[in-house]
């Protein structure tokens, strides 16, 4: 790729200079307001939403996020026309679609269809704006809303429309390229992923001696196990307390630290080491709720999931810092003598996770409840080779954990070069031939 011969200054300050022959095209004469509701004949159209990936059909037997109950608040969306976010512009990960389907979406959207121009470079150039949030100027109000006169006024830096076609083709050949690459390294992710939970589940269900005898454990989920191992009950080893009955709002920056459910199930599962991680914290005023703080070796459980596979998600303190289980969670402390980080790894594996999946209810939330952890079984082999395969599972996990976390550096590697490489020739930086 090179450079084009001339430029001229676009007199916006980030993008600096564009090709002395590309057009400066208010919007008006680019986009055209679309508004067409769909009423009773909701049955006819596919359920349509804007996510990272572009837009998605999504299930309208079981959807997900806002769905009101009356369908006149649902829009038409043709095949090929635009959707746009323009209201919490800066918090919505991403705010612009090229529709690939006939369906309808909510009327919180704004459709638009296009006419003079080649809808993909116009996809690819409102695209860029979208990663670099460049879009602020036209901000208005507390939620970062854009008019759509407001939208429909700014302008867009274009080719002629042989060349956006240039443009549009190269990238799609070239972002195809990327994304498939890029598929491939979350391939093995998740294959490293599912190695990684073979290894757990043989490893607290079977022990580390192939020699061992076995018996059946009596338990569905747990087939048979070594047959010194004990088969016990969650609820009598285990005693129930609560987190704090707290919302977002009560949370600050400095304080007593505070483990929520949300951040059990996206940031510290598994484990929690409040001196490494960044957690929010509580007035010392809750220091009289001493039920729900945290002793080490405490285990806490998300008492809710959006999905049946986070059902029983849960972390356990691995310091001797005291800190608050907050809001969503319910706490489990063991009652005899084992090793917590051994226990960890049984509540990770399938034999137990299943227990749990088997007996939550629900549709959009699934709720787990101190009754459905009571009545789980535990798997606890003798302390010495809980000690033993706690020490096995650290060292081979983490040699698995390293390997992904190398996939998902080349992973963001490559979706920085895509941005970096849509970005450049959809202003001009670089000449596509």
């Amino acid at each position: 790729m090179n450079r084009y011969e001339r430029y001229k200054d676009s007199g916006v300050e980030w993008l600096g200079e564009i090709p002395s022959h590309w057009e400066v095209k208010p919007n008006k004469y680019i986009f055209k307001l679309k508004k067409k509701l769909v009423g009773k004949k909701s049955n006819e159209y596919d359920l349509l939403s804007l996510t990272l990936k572009g837009i998605i059909k999504r299930d309208m037997d079981n959807p997900e996020g806002k769905f009101p109950a009356e369908f006149d608040t649902y829009q038409e969306v043709k095949r090929g026309d635009f959707v746009f976010c323009l209201f919490d512009v800066e918090e919505t990960p991403r705010t612009i679609g090229l529709s690939e389907y006939n369906g309808m979406i909510t009327g919180a959207y704004t459709v638009f269809e296009t006419f003079n121009v080649d809808k993909k470079f116009i996809y690819y150039f409102y695209l860029n704006l979208d990663n670099g949030k460049r879009l602020k100027s036209l901000y208005k109000g507390l939620r970062n809303t854009i008019s759509k006169e407001t939208f429909l006024g700014f302008s867009s830096f274009i080719p002629p429309l042989s060349e956006q076609q240039k443009i549009a083709e190269y990238l799609d050949d070239k972002t195809a390229k990327i994304d498939q690459a890029i598929m491939l390294e979350e391939k093995q992710i998740e294959l490293l992923k599912e190695h990684k939970q073979i290894l757990i589940q043989n490893a607290v269900t079977k022990g580390l001696n192939p020699q061992v005898k076995f018996k059946h454990s009596g338990v569905e989920w747990i087939g048979e196990v070594p047959e010194h191992w004990e088969v016990k009950r969650f609820r009598n080893i285990f005693s129930f307390s609560k987190g704090l009955n707290i919302t977002k709002e009560n949370l600050e920056d400095n304080g007593i630290p505070c483990v929520n459910y949300g951040e059990i199930h996206s940031k510290y599962g598994f484990e929690v080491i409040p001196e490494r991680d960044s957690l929010k914290c509580v007035d010392e005023k809750y220091l009289v709720f001493d039920k729900s703080i945290l002793n080490k070796g405490d285990f806490v459980f998300a008492d809710t999931s959006e999905d049946i596979s986070g059902s029983g998600n849960f972390t356990y303190l691995n310091s001797d810092m005291k800190i608050f289980a907050g809001y969503h969670t319910l706490i489990a402390r063991l009652k005899l003598d084992s090793h917590y980080r051994y226990i960890a790894y049984f509540f990770d594996c399938l034999s137990f996770r299943n227990q749990i999946r088997n007996k939550v209810k629900g549709v959009k939330v699934f709720s787990i409840t101190q009754s459905i952890l009571k009545d789980t079984f535990v798997l606890l082999p003798d302390l010495e080779s809980q000690y033993q395969i706690a020490n096995y599972l650290d060292q081979q996990t983490a040699k698995i954990d390293h390997a992904i976390q190398l996939k998902q550096q080349q992973i963001d590697k490559l979706k920085e070069y895509k941005t970096v490489l849509i970005n450049d020739v959809v202003t001009g930086k670089v000449k596509v031939t």
